[in-house]
């Protein structure tokens, strides 16, 4: 660990105790979250101790069902004004730049991104943007590593299978605007989305997903903390991923 990571964890340990950060270091110690689920291969960090379940029930957990119910009564007016921005702001949706590849038939409208809110979408889209910013941001729930934004998929696009970084953040969908012949995958289950509700799953196991409608299929997706981590391992891992970025020379 360098000098900036052995002193944030320090100061956790000061403020939460000595054990505070232990799966933490544990998963930086050689095979660090060992053993995994043979599905969670591709991931580069698992938090030990997390239960390994792919598919989460999103209503399950205290701290992020407030953020479920919100989205979810939110959906009639979310649609609408994506349907609004999709029509007359295209140029506020980029190609989506996943760590692993970018993808023209996958479009993206930030909300949250680098650590903050997106502004600019305040005007495009404002009741997501509000509901996000009250109940994921304002309340923390929001992992700020990562980051929220409307994925849609253009008519035959696919998602080829995958796992992403980590599991100590875990990826909530709401399904804004789902035609027939959407689906995704996760773990080898394959689910639909349900317009208007949320979806929940683990996404350092493998999953993909496909369009094969005949319209774009788009979902509000929303990196929160998987709610079997602390605070304190929460601090710890912002601080760690945040030095990791910096001696990559991310921004």
């Amino acid at each position: 660990m360098t000098p900036e990571i052995e002193n944030a964890f320090a100061a956790i340990r000061g403020d939460h105790g000595a054990d505070s950060v232990r799966r933490v270091e544990r998963m930086l110690e050689p095979g660090g979250g060992r053993p995994r689920h043979p599905l969670q291969a591709g991931a580069k960090w698992i938090l030990p101790g997390l239960s390994p379940t792919p598919w989460h029930d999103p209503n399950a957990y205290p701290e992020l069902a407030p953020v479920v119910r919100a989205l979810e009564s939110a959906h009639p007016a979310v649609k609408e004004e994506l349907g609004s921005a999709w029509a007359a702001r295209r140029e506020a949706f980029s190609d989506y730049e996943h760590y692993l590849t970018r993808q023209e038939n996958w479009q993206a409208l930030y909300l949250y991104r680098g650590g903050a809110p997106v502004e600019e979408s305040a005007g495009i889209v404002p009741t997501a943007y509000k509901v996000l910013t009250e109940f994921a941001v304002d309340t923390e729930k929001i992992c700020p590593l990562l980051e929220c934004h409307f994925s849609t998929l253009l008519p035959g696009a696919a998602i080829a299978p995958h796992c992403d970084l980590w599991n100590f953040s875990i990826n909530l969908h709401l399904a804004v605007d789902i035609p027939d012949g959407c689906s995704i995958t996760v773990a080898g289950e394959t689910r639909p989305w349900e317009e208007g509700k949320c979806l929940l799953f683990d996404y350092s196991f493998e999953h993909e997903a496909r369009n094969d409608g005949d319209r774009p299929r788009t979902c509000l997706l929303v990196d929160l903390w998987h709610p079997e981590t602390t605070i304190p391992e929460r601090r710890a891992l912002v601080a760690l991923m945040t030095e990791i970025r910096r001696l990559m020379g991310e921004n």
